[in-house]
C-alpha cells in the first residue's frame, strides 16, 4: 500500500454515530441502521448460499422477519446502556442518551418488534429459523451487554450473537444446520474479532471512561489485543479455504479468497506491530471490505 493511501487512512477516523437529530436520523440510530443492514446482507448470504433455486417470496419473509428482530435487539441495547451513552463522544447524541424518546416507549417498541419478528419468521419460514433468531436477540441482550461492564469476553459473545444471521438464511431456506451453515457461522464468528478488537482499541480511552470492559485491563501496549487479531484472522482464513471442500462453492471461489485473507492478514500483522490508532484504523477499514468481498465470492461461486 503506498505511503499516500497510508496517510488518508491515518487521518480518516471512524465516523460518531447518529450525530444528526430528526425524525429519519433517530429512526435509523435507534434502529442501528449499519448494523441491521448489516445483519440483513448477511442473512441474505445465507439464504441464497443454502437454496437450491431462489424462492423469492420466502426470501422476503425471511429477511423481514430478521429485520424486526435485528431492530428490538438494536432499541433494547440502548435501553440498558441510555446513561453509559451519555459518556461517550459517538454515541452521546443517540435519542435515548439526548433525552429525545423516553425509555418507556423504546422498550414497549423494541419488545413488540421483537415478539412480531419471532412470530412472522415461525410463522413464514419454519420454527428453526424463529429459534435462532430469538437466540441471537437473547444472547445480545442478556448476555452481552451486561457482560460489556464485566469482562473483554463481551466481544466474543457478542460475535456469536453476530454470527447467527447467516444460520437464520440458511435454515429458513432449508430447515437444517449441516456444513454449509456451520462454515458461514464460522466465517461471520472469526470476522468480528479483529473488526472489533480493533475498534475497542481505537476508542479504548472513551470505553474506559464509560466503564465498558472491552480489552484486557493490563494489556496497556496492546499486545494482547494485537496478537489475538492476528490469530483470529488465521482462523478466519482457515475457515474461508473449506467451502470448495465442501461442494459449498467451486475452486476459482478459493483464488479470491485467498487474496482477501492475505490483505487481511497483513493489516492484522501491521496492527500487532505498531499497535497504534492508525494501524487499528487500518484494520478496521480492511474488515470492513474484508466481508463483502468474501460473501459475493461465496454467492457467485456457489456451485
Amino acid at each position: 500500500m503506498s505511503r499516500a493511501i497510508n496517510e488518508t487512512i491515518a487521518a480518516v477516523d471512524v465516523p460518531a454515530e447518529d450525530a444528526a437529530p430528526g425524525l429519519v436520523g433517530d429512526v435509523c440510530a435507534l434502529t442501528k441502521a449499519r448494523l441491521t443492514t448489516l445483519v440483513l446482507i448477511t442473512t441474505l448470504v445465507g439464504f441464497l448460499m443454502a437454496a437450491p433455486r431462489t424462492d423469492w417470496v420466502l426470501m422476503v419473509h425471511a429477511l423481514l422477519g430478521t429485520a424486526l428482530v435485528a431492530c428490538s435487539a438494536a432499541i433494547l441495547n440502548q435501553v440498558l446502556e441510555a446513561k453509559v451513552d451519555r459518556l461517550m463522544e459517538r454515541t452521546r447524541n443517540r435519542p435515548l442518551p439526548s433525552g429525545r424518546l423516553h425509555p418507556k416507549r423504546a422498550i414497549a417498541f423494541g419488545i413488540a418488534l421483537g415478539v412480531i419478528g419471532t412470530a412472522w419468521l415461525a410463522f413464514f419460514t419454519n420454527t428453526l429459523a424463529a429459534g435462532l433468531a430469538l437466540a441471537t436477540l437473547l444472547i445480545y441482550i442478556l448476555a452481552y451487554t451486561p457482560m460489556k461492564r464485566r469482562t473483554p469476553l463481551c466481544i466474543t459473545i457478542g460475535a456469536i450473537s453476530g454470527a447467527i444471521p447467516p444460520v437464520i438464511g440458511w435454515a429458513a431456506a432449508r430447515p437444517s444446520l449441516d456444513a454449509g451453515a456451520w462454515i458461514l457461522f464460522g466465517v461471520l464468528f472469526l470476522w468480528q474479532m479483529p473488526h472489533f478488537l480493533s475498534i475497542a482499541w481505537i476508542y479504548r480511552d472513551e470505553y474506559a471512561r464509560a466503564g465498558f470492559v472491552m480489552l484486557r485491563r493490563n494489556d496497556i501496549g496492546g499486545f494482547s489485543t494485537g496478537l489475538e487479531s492476528l490469530l483470529f484472522t488465521i482462523a478466519l482464513t482457515v475457515v474461508t479455504v473449506l467451502p470448495p471442500f465442501v461442494h459449498l462453492t467451486g475452486s476459482a471461489y478459493l483464488v479470491g479468497a485467498l487474496v482477501c485473507d492475505l490483505a487481511l492478514l497483513a493489516c492484522a500483522a501491521h496492527f500487532l506491530l505498531d499497535r497504534n490508532r492508525s494501524s487499528a484504523r487500518r484494520l478496521f477499514f480492511a474488515s470492513i471490505l474484508y466481508l463483502p468481498f468474501l460473501l459475493g465470492l461465496m454467492v457467485f461461486g456457489k456451485i
